[in-house]
């Protein structure tokens, strides 16, 4: 009945996930150029309302069908991580007997009678019933203790208990706006120079469920709705880590992750696993290898960075969320499929990826055409559309502070964009206005073609006490072809410090401070004058120089489960063009995570 049953709820979703994501289907080019509709008549609010809601109720279905859909007995995964210890009662001892008193006496004989009230005690009964009230005073305390002990290692147990199944979800509204700043000249990719506002929203329910010994399966329904600045141009440290390349007026829905993962002990001494978004509460060698299968974003697994790598809760800017100069292989949205091995040991760890690369510059993979609505995309050429990484991680101590230093390389292949096929192309044949926004819609088709790009980067992070850490990224692309799915950034070079408020008395409030420096390769250089657009930029002209960021937020909490951020971005000459900018942007966050 159970496996019926279960069978059910996956057709019924797999049929759920395959109608909603193919009843649309939109061209990702024309998506990502959507503007945004500032006055809507009637029926556009009705309809606008109506199929928010609609989205809503379909994520919430649709995840708790994951949850039915794969479930197991709720004591499975108790029975598959060791067998449970019986209880052992033991029998019921007799009362041993009170000092002074007849082990063999009746009842009336051990326990004196307590004089009447106003009576005189007698000496030598008084004193006898001093020691028993005294001793049976004594055996309840020792009761109450013993009873304690036992809830307070009960508890223990339950938190040590491998978890079978967990259930999150978080939501983040973030706004940003500008006032404007002076530009020379603006082009199809530009950051508008008048000013504006713009917010987004993105909400996330996750679903973890134990398989078997060391294996575990997770999945994230995510929505999200709203636009970066400019539609997601004009900055290459984009000041948004939810400003989706995709953006949109009514919510769009997609099933993120969606992998497996096994682990593979090799014994020795353990650590705790906590009760997370993607992890189920246990225990697990730290000597141990890791492959995880799925759906799922390389900067799970790589890149990682204990102070400046989760948009939602640390810094806004996309230098702090991953190395920019790697152009990592990901959809719109920032997933794929994918495949990677991690071996870890106490003190250093091995990791190696390989993912899916989207069949077009800054599109949808072939699976978002199932697990996304409205769905689309497609995938390039599977044995010359990916992208492989590999990352060493040294974990140390100074002065018993924790610290980590990661070394990584990737090689990515696609139908990349040469910029010394481009240009003389764009030189010869300039671009005629007027010329649409989009990630690369200047760049002249015979400049396609199946290549390889390569890179590398460091990552570096250090406790100076238990409320201050500081980091830095640095990265470093060979900046011969276009940008396929991150950043049109080069090179790049950030570090920053995150300090707790414990100092002024609110140990939970976090301050942030983060520089950037960016910068674009000899080929784009001469690319961008001629004209050229990328992932990101495109002015239409351009007079070099490395692009400036600074952020500062503070997050401070909002009762147990919410934090608000307020946040503070300084951008000098932004998509790598000294003729454009400043530009000072305020921004605001609300998050809640349950």
């Amino acid at each position: 009945m159970a496996k019926s049953a279960a069978k059910e709820g996956r057709l019924y979703l797999w049929y759920r996930l395959t109608y909603r994501c193919n009843a649309q289907s939109v061209p990702p080019r024309q998506r990502q150029h959507t503007v945004p509709v500032s006055d809507r008549d009637q029926q556009g609010v009705h309809l606008l309302l109506s199929r928010l809601a609609v989205s809503l109720i379909l994520i919430i279905a649709e995840s708790g069908l994951l949850l039915i859909g794969f479930a197991v007995p709720v004591g499975t995964c108790f029975a598959q991580e060791g067998p449970p210890q019986d209880v052992v009662r033991l029998p019921s001892v007799p009362n041993p007997p009170q000092p002074g008193l007849d082990a063999n006496a009746t009842s009336d004989q051990k326990v004196p009678k307590l004089p009447e009230p106003g009576a005189a005690a007698k000496p030598e009964a008084g004193s006898k019933g001093d020691q028993a009230e005294s001793a049976t005073k004594e055996k309840k305390e020792k009761e109450k203790d013993k009873e304690e002990d036992k809830d307070k290692k009960d508890n223990e147990d339950e938190k040590a208990a491998p978890q079978c199944s967990n259930f999150h979800a978080q939501a983040t509204t973030v706004a940003q706006g500008d006032p404007g700043f002076p530009a020379q000249y603006s082009g199809p990719n530009s950051l508008n120079p008048a000013g504006e506002r713009q917010g987004t929203v993105a909400a996330d329910l996750f679903a973890g469920i134990r398989l078997w010994h060391g294996a575990e399966m997770h999945a994230d329904a995510l929505m999200w709705q709203g636009f970066g600045l400019s539609n997601t141009f004009g900055v290459e440290d984009f000041p948004s880590g939810d400003a989706f390349k995709i953006g949109t007026e009514i919510p769009d829905f997609m099933l993120a992750r969606w992998f497996v993962r096994q682990t593979f002990g090799f014994g020795g001494e353990q650590e705790d696993v906590p009760d997370g978004q993607l992890t189920l509460r246990g225990k697990q060698d730290i000597s141990r290898l890791t492959l995880t299968v799925g759906r799922f974003t390389p900067t799970d697994v790589f890149d990682n960075n204990s102070y400046a790598h989760d948009a939602h809760t640390q810094f806004l800017n996309w230098a702090a969320v991953a190395n920019l100069a790697w152009d990592y292989p990901a959809d719109s949205i920032g997933f794929t499929t994918g495949i990677s091995l991690e071996l870890n040991q106490p003190q250093w760890a091995l990791r190696y990826g390989w993912f899916q690369m989207p069949g077009e510059m800054n599109g949808l993979t072939a699976e978002d055409q199932i697990f996304c609505w409205p769905g689309s995309g497609s995938d390039g050429n599977f044995w010359r559309s990916w992208g492989m990484m590999t990352e060493f991680e040294r974990r140390y101590k100074l002065d018993e502070h924790p610290g980590a230093l990661r070394l990584m390389a990737w090689l990515d292949s696609a139908d990349f964009a040469s910029f010394a096929v481009a240009t003389p192309i764009l030189i010869a044949n300039p671009p005629t206005p007027p010329i649409p926004p989009g990630a690369g819609i200047t760049i002249p088709p015979e400049a396609f073609a199946y290549r390889y790009k390569y890179g590398f980067g460091i990552n570096w992070e250090q406790e100076l006490s238990k409320t201050v850490g500081v980091f830095s990224r640095v990265g470093w692309n060979d900046g011969h072809e276009a940008a396929w799915t991150y950043t049109d950034a080069n090179w790049s070079v950030s570090w920053g410090a995150s300090i707790k408020g414990a100092r002024w008395h609110r140990p939970d409030d976090t301050v942030g401070v983060l520089g950037v420096v960016s910068g674009a390769s000899p080929e784009q250089i001469a690319f961008l004058k001629a004209g050229g657009t990328g992932i990101l930029n495109g002015d239409g002209n351009l007079t070099y120089s490395p692009e400036k960021a600074l952020e500062l937020y503070y997050d401070f909490p909002i009762g147990k489960t919410a934090h608000f951020a307020l946040d503070y971005q300084f951008v000098g000459d932004p998509a790598f063009n000294a003729d454009r900018g400043p530009v000072s942007i305020f921004g605001v966050r609300l998050h809640w995570e349950e």
